[in-house]
């Protein structure tokens, strides 16, 4: 069974810095995209961060120079470092990947999408 999980959530003060990280493990025949999602409280849930197999990457303007995604493809991990970080980033963190599997019955693999648990990042003084 394919899962996702992250680690490295907590609670840091303003202008500190976290390290999120995340491993896909299971039965996985490739992977695309992976990326990272938040959700604020009270908030619906965005995307922050994607980058796809050859490792170019995008991010939401607000995290645009202080949060860094990285991947790698051998472990199937990616990571995001969050630098300066701020109150408004304070959320639920997610992951995402694209992920080729064999579903039961199936004649060939195929792609889904897959979300970790999520960890919680508190960003406050």
């Amino acid at each position: 069974q394919v899962q996702l999980v992250e680690s490295g959530g907590g609670l840091v003060q303003p202008g500190g810095s976290l390290r999120l990280s995340c491993a896909a493990s299971g039965n996985i025949f490739g992977i695309t995209n992976m990326g990272w999602y938040r959700q604020p409280p009270g908030k619906q849930r965005e995307l922050v961060a994607l980058t796809d197999f050859d490792g170019d990457a995008n991010y939401i303007d607000s995290v645009k120079g202080r949060f860094i995604i990285s991947r790698d493809t051998r472990k199937n991990t990616v990571d995001l470092q969050m630098n300066d970080l701020k109150p408004e980033d304070t959320a639920v963190y997610y992951c995402n990947a694209d992920i080729r599997v064999m579903e039961p019955g199936a004649a060939y693999p195929r792609y889904r999408n897959f979300w970790g648990r999520g960890t919680q990042v508190t960003v406050s003084s």
